[in-house]
């Protein structure tokens, strides 16, 4: 019983890297010591050559899993023939000084028998370098094995007996009821001599086991969030934490490279960095959550990559700043069920995406409205930015979806260059910063009648100015504070995008325009949400609420969610699981919660979504907590 779906997976971490693991407790997908390393483990991308490592039962019958609660610890019950085994699976990491944590970059699997007699069967494949190395496999000792190749080394160790071969490291043992088996599997440099004398023995992988179930609930205790939809929006919260690199505050977009957007298709891109223009979605979502030194920390990590002057700011960098990200294309690997090419690096990454600029100087402004401080340094580089908009906002560029195709006027850039002088202007004017303001200001409004004028000539707003073609990302025209969520212009867009990109359900796709690349792709569930937040704003609560029922039904059993939906099958595609996405319905679900209870603007109202969610948590935060409704 095999499975290979992607949304068949759940997801360990330990905020430096992750692991993917199937609902047959098989890990199909690890990177060590980093979320943008090669990976260890990839049989997610070829079932032959990448690599992973197994837990099989014989005679498997069914299998069902949940997370320990409040944990990204997953526990996996295999219900057998003649017995079941419980397999605990976690990426062991503990609290160290200030609550950092404390990654031991190991998979950590303890099995329990809890019913009859179990004959089970762990292999351990590590595949170094996206599976380009077959290592050396060397039994150290009774019950622990060393792999090494290229730069990686695997040391497994169990607390029974172990056996190699040319391939694999292989056990399999019969276990009664109450018999309980520690494996781990932990990475370090292959330059690095670990002895049989330092391996863990099974009650120090017991206490890793616990280190991390406490890290994670004590991490978990400080999360505020007191609305609606609580078991998801703390599920969301947990994949977060684990989707941030610790050492220096990013997020990455997902935990994988290159699962389809369609199988068999060819839109397979790296997701394993950080997006600039998902910096409001991050920390509006981490302020919503009450995790301010998680956005705190992002802020920074904001400010430290974008160093340097703002003509050369780029629309992602890596985890830990890296400005060169070259895509390169793994021809040994066969792909998701033979969706190839496989990709690493990210060519879009010197792409002109005018979009970026505003959402920094959105970030920036909200991040001011929840207390934080921006230096003289931070408002010397956002005054730059600002000038860099006033000298290419005329340009075309290649837009928030990346597109590969000639560069256009595309609205969704048009409107964050505005709301990139929007935010200098009122920054300058809120705080008495120096910069050329009136230009600014000038140029604002410029933009705004470009955009009513040109870009919503038909009386609603299409992809790109000249087009008249539907795109999801126009949605965002009231989100950012261009217009009410009730205006004309606003409330035709909505009927044109779902009209012509979303199916019966809801589901939104992007867009359906030509964009230089062959194949299709699912439908993407953060469009979606931002069709839930125009209908929440504009108080049609009685068509929101079945769409986020229908969005939270696309979650899988465990409450993660890909990039995007398959409207024919429900299926799951794109990298998995995906921040934005999650943030996405923590920033809809305190939406919504709100609109319940009559604490949103009117839709006759301007306003910033995001500012206003803020107002409503800064506020909160000062009166005793209300109910929660379920």
């Amino acid at each position: 019983m095999h499975t290979d779906e992607i949304a068949d997976h759940a997801f360990l971490g330990d905020c430096h890297s992750c692991a993917l693991v199937t609902r047959d407790a098989r890990i199909d997908w690890a990177c060590f010591p980093r979320f943008d390393a090669p990976s260890v483990f990839a049989r997610v991308l070829d079932q032959d050559r990448g690599g992973s490592f197994d837990v099989e039962l014989s005679g498997l019958q069914d299998t069902r899993r949940a997370y320990l609660p409040d944990t990204n610890v997953l526990m996996t019950t295999l219900l057998g023939s003649d017995g079941d085994l419980e397999v605990t699976d976690c990426m062991p990491v503990r609290s160290g000084a200030g609550g950092e944590p404390v990654p031991q970059h190991a998979i950590l699997r303890r099995l329990v028998c809890t019913r009859g007699s179990v004959r089970v069967t762990v292999t351990c494949t590590p595949r170094p370098e996206y599976g380009a190395v077959i290592p050396r496999h060397r039994l150290t000792s009774l019950q622990t094995a060393d792999v090494v190749g290229g730069p990686d080394a695997i040391h497994v160790t169990a607390n029974r007996p172990l056996a190699v071969d040319d391939d694999a490291v292989r056990a399999t043992w019969t276990l009664v009821q109450g018999d309980t088996v520690w494996v781990e599997a932990a990475w370090t440099p292959s330059h690095v001599v670990r002895h049989p004398a330092d391996a863990p023995s099974g009650p120090s992988m017991a206490r890793r086991l616990e280190e991390t179930i406490a890290f994670w609930q004590d991490w978990m205790a400080g999360c505020r969030y007191e609305g609606d939809y609580q078991a998801e929006v703390r599920r969301s919260a947990l994949v977060l934490k684990a989707l941030t690199y610790a050492p220096t505050g990013a997020v990455i977009a997902a935990a994988t490279t290159s699962l389809p957007e369609e199988l068999g298709g060819g839109r397979n891109w790296d997701y394993r960095y950080t997006w600039i223009r998902d910096g409001t979605l991050t920390l509006i979502s981490l302020f919503v959550l009450g995790f301010d030194r998680e956005a705190t920390a992002f802020k920074t990590w904001l400010e430290r990559t974008g160093a340097g002057r703002p003509q050369d700011l780029q629309i992602m960098y890596g985890i830990c700043g890296e400005r060169s990200l070259p895509e390169l294309e793994l021809t040994h690997l066969s792909g998701h069920k033979n969706s190839a090419p496989v990709r690493i690096g990210n060519g879009a990454v010197k792409q002109m995406q005018l979009d970026c600029y505003g959402q920094l100087l959105e970030a920036a402004w909200l991040y001011g409205l929840a207390g934080g401080e921006l230096t003289e340094d931070n408002w010397q580089f956002l005054a730059g930015v600002a000038d860099i908009v006033v000298e290419r906002w005329r340009l075309p560029d290649q837009g928030i979806w990346e597109i590969r195709d000639d560069p256009r006027h595309f609205v969704h850039s048009k409107l964050n260059c505005w709301v990139a002088l929007d935010r200098a202007v009122r920054l300058a004017e809120a705080q008495g910063l120096p910069g050329d303001v009136a230009r600014w200001a000038a140029e604002r409004d410029l933009l705004r009648a470009y955009l009513m004028e040109e870009g919503a000539e038909h009386g609603w707003f299409p992809q790109a100015v000249g087009m008249h073609t539907a795109d999801a990302s126009a949605l965002l025209v009231p989100a950012l504070g261009f217009l009410p969520s009730a205006a004309p212009e606003v409330l035709q867009t909505v009927e044109v995008v779902r009209r012509d990109l979303a199916d019966p359900a809801g589901l939104v796709h992007r867009y359906l325009a030509p964009d230089g690349l062959v194949g299709g792709e699912g439908a993407f569930l953060l469009c979606s949400f931002w069709l839930l937040d125009v209908l929440i704003h504009a108080g049609r609560l009685d068509e929101a609420e079945p769409l986020l029922a229908t969005l939270l039904s696309h979650a899988n059993d465990v409450g993660l969610y890909a990039e995007e939906i398959d409207p024919r099958t429900g299926g799951a595609l794109g990298n998995m699981p995906q921040a934005f996405t999650h943030m996405a319905l923590v920033t809809s679900c305190a939406s919504l919660s709100a609109a319940r209870r009559g604490l949103l603007p009117p839709p006759e109202a301007t306003c910033d979504y995001a500012e206003v969610l803020l107002g409503l948590l800064l506020t909160a935060r000062e009166a005793p907590p209300q109910p929660t409704r379920a």
